[in-house]
């Protein structure tokens, strides 16, 4: 099965800190590239970039992007005009996190993500606990 990973989920997931929801954990800890498949879109990337520079986290972007090369099992969604028609469609009040959810809504896949109020928006599964 697809899924997109929130960016809190990839840096937690790559730095192997804080919390994942068990069901989140089992999908991510997962080293078949058969079984399951995990998109990063670029807003992620973008948002990496940001919070890397301000020290906030403890992953850069060059080691993000590492993480990603090293498996098959990650791919990166560019932000293209039919995801950003799609976020026109979404309710939210944050915008990174409006185009990381219509990324998802456009995909058709699930969201892997702890952010509660994302089961709030219209045709968003959430995968977390």
């Amino acid at each position: 099965m697809h899924y997109l990973l929130d960016t809190v989920t990839i840096v937690r997931h790559f730095t192997d800190s804080g919390k994942i929801g068990v069901k989140a954990r089992k999908l991510l800890n997962v080293q078949n590239a058969d079984s399951d498949y995990f998109h990063i879109s670029v807003i992620s990337l973008m948002e990496i970039l940001y919070l890397s520079e301000k020290r906030r986290i403890k992953i850069d972007l060059r080691e993000t992007l590492d993480e990603i090369n090293r498996s098959s099992m990650y791919s990166v969604i560019d932000l293209t005009t039919e995801i950003i028609e799609t976020a026109s469609t979404i309710d939210f009040y944050e915008l990174h996190d409006r185009l990381i959810l219509a990324t998802a809504k456009w995909l058709q896949v699930p969201i892997i993500s702890s952010d509660v109020m994302f089961s709030d928006v219209p045709g968003i599964e959430v995968v977390w606990n």
